[in-house]
């Protein structure tokens, strides 16, 4: 398995990266509005450091699937106290927001760099503020804004068409200023995607890591696992309770070499990313022997 490439401005592991998902949102799929207020995101962020998360994600606007937009002021008042506090705690964080301004405002709070759903496409300025910042920044495979994605979910080889839409976003990245090893690269599953689309896209993520930038995979509860875990009536299995299918998820692509998991609950997926990462060195070592 190769290692993957390591962006700049995040740690240096050498096992798949967990980054843990703090919504400072009253609306989000999983857990909107536990975490709304201030002190309770804050301390839901040591606690996912605590719990092992390398990196915590604050996003301060649902992209669940129908949701509709925030104004910017407003997300900018529930993340950036957030962010400040985590900062002057010493917590790695990343700013999960498609504008500028926020994103900007974020970074210079304390982010170590840019989590953007849309790939920056839903501002132009968001490769400026990176580029300025010199931080990492995920581009995400994305057709439009939650609202409209599920009618955009059309594609004649998903695995092929992701690959060559993220292509044209890094290429636009580069062509702005950008350095490469400030690039993640993220299929976004669930996104203007269905189940059969996000299991393609895990079945051959090689595609996009022969790319030879870091991938981050956020599978973490998605409503295409619930479906897998259904009951026999066909109800599908609540978000909270699709924990250890994430982790499952994790283990499958840290053994293929992606660089970080998206998660809600980090402990389990650490496990999970420890024991891939001692079984490759495991097999690296074994091979060198019979050399």
């Amino acid at each position: 398995m190769p290692s993957p490439p390591r962006p700049v401005g995040l740690p240096a592991l050498d096992r798949c990266l967990v980054m843990g998902i703090l919504n400072v949102t009253p609306d989000s799929f999983s857990d909107g509005g536990r975490f709304a207020g201030i002190a309770d995101a804050v301390a839901h962020g040591l606690a996912l450091a605590a719990a092992g998360a390398d990196v915590v994600d604050v996003g301060g606007e649902s992209t669940r699937p129908g949701a509709e937009r925030v104004p910017a002021d407003e997300e900018i008042r529930r993340v950036l106290p957030v962010i400040t506090e985590l900062s002057n705690a010493g917590l790695s964080s990343t700013i999960d927001t498609t504008r500028a301004v926020v994103a900007a405002q974020a970074l210079a709070a304390g982010a170590a760099g840019v989590n953007d759903v849309s790939g920056g496409l839903a501002d132009p300025d968001m490769a400026r503020v990176v580029a300025d910042a010199g931080c990492p920044w995920v581009l995400m495979h994305w057709r439009g804004h939650s609202r409209d994605m599920a009618s955009l979910a059309a594609y004649d080889d998903v695995v092929l068409d992701v690959r060559d839409e993220l292509r044209c976003r890094v290429d636009a990245a580069l062509g702005a200023g950008v350095r490469a090893e400030q690039l993640i690269l993220d299929p976004g599953l669930g996104f203007a995607k269905t189940a059969d689309h996000n299991w393609a896209l895990l079945d051959r993520l090689d595609v996009l890591i022969d790319m030879f930038l870091p991938v981050l995979i956020g599978a973490s509860r998605k409503a295409f696992l619930g479906r897998l875990l259904a009951d026999g009536a066909g109800i599908p299995r609540p978000p909270d309770q699709r924990d250890g299918a994430t982790a499952a998820i994790t283990a499958l692509v840290a053994q293929v070499g992606v660089w970080g998991v998206r998660v809600h609950e980090p402990a389990a997926n650490l496990d999970a990313a420890r024991v891939v990462a001692a079984a490759v060195r495991t097999q690296a070592q074994s091979v060198e022997s019979d050399d």
